[in-house]
């Protein structure tokens, strides 16, 4: 598992440092030529007569991003590497659209991986250039992907938890992307541990194994305000990862919300229970 988990090594690397720039700093494109711009898309299936639960639809999209990172194709001389060690070398940027009846079918022809939770489904594609976007991906609509909240309850015992900043308004799509980037960071950081010579490495190497194994399950929640204040991270997220297993989300503010705003605290839970 550390050898297919080496493609999110940049992504372990850089994570403090993001997490230190300035809010401003987020959002800097200064260096980025527009025509190379890379994205992972996600696409979500919303059927008008039967829409999927908000909660349902995250927790998919939240499994479906680490799912391509960490598949074996993804890997060192796998046919998906070229594309998933390029894009998250630089930005892990993602783009959201929705789709239903044949534009969904069509969307499940292209190579990625499709999660379903709670009858909620969500592909997650390789990533590409915006200008090299298939059809199938460019007629879809980024907008119109808000669902209703709802109630899901406590989340279950042994999975890794991602909590939505209770502060910011987020729609549904800009929250599948938001999550998609949690899981992400949870590998990586549980990568990053894998490479210690001790106990805390080989823990980290099964932890990563399980979840792997079980799907990559996760619960996504709305904390209370308190809740979400005790859980940031502060002024030393290695410390936050290493002692509490929490892992924050910053975003650059390209859509809806403010550059440099944390959307998402990731909680690692001590046991993830393999095929919960």
């Amino acid at each position: 598992m550390s050898e297919r988990a080496a493609v999110l090594n940049p992504l372990t690397e850089r994570y403090t440092s993001w997490l230190s720039l300035p809010d401003r700093s987020t959002a800097d494109t200064s260096e980025e030529n527009p025509d190379d711009v890379v994205l992972m898309p996600m696409v979500l299936r919303i059927e008008r007569s039967t829409p999927p639960a908000r909660t349902a639809l995250l927790e998919a999209a939240a499994s479906a991003a680490v799912a391509v990172c960490l598949d074996p194709r993804s890997g060192q001389g796998g046919p998906w590497h070229e594309a998933v060690s390029g894009w998250v070398d630089g930005r892990i940027r993602k783009v959201t659209r929705r789709a239903r009846g044949s534009h969904w079918r069509a969307v499940t022809e292209l190579p990625g991986i499709t999660v379903t939770v709670g009858g909620a489904e969500v592909r997650a594609l390789l990533p590409a250039r915006v200008a090299d976007m298939p059809r199938e991906l460019t007629r879809l609509q980024i907008s119109g992907s808000e669902l209703p909240a709802d109630e899901p309850g406590a989340p279950p015992e042994g999975r890794p938890v991602l909590w939505l900043n209770p502060h910011v308004g987020m729609t549904a799509g800009k929250a599948a992307a938001q999550v998609g980037h949690a899981t992400m960071i949870l590998a990586a950081l549980l990568h990053g541990d894998t490479r210690r010579a001790d106990a805390v490495g080989e823990h980290a190497e099964g932890e990563l194994r399980r979840w792997h194994d079980a799907g990559f399950p996760c619960a996504v929640r709305t904390p209370d305000a308190e809740t979400w204040r005790e859980l940031l991270p502060g002024d030393d997220p290695a410390s936050a990862w290493r002692d509490r297993g929490v892992a924050a989300v910053r975003d650059a503010g390209f859509t809806e919300i403010d550059p440099g705003t944390v959307t998402v605290l990731a909680r690692w839970p001590r046991e993830v229970e393999a095929g919960s």
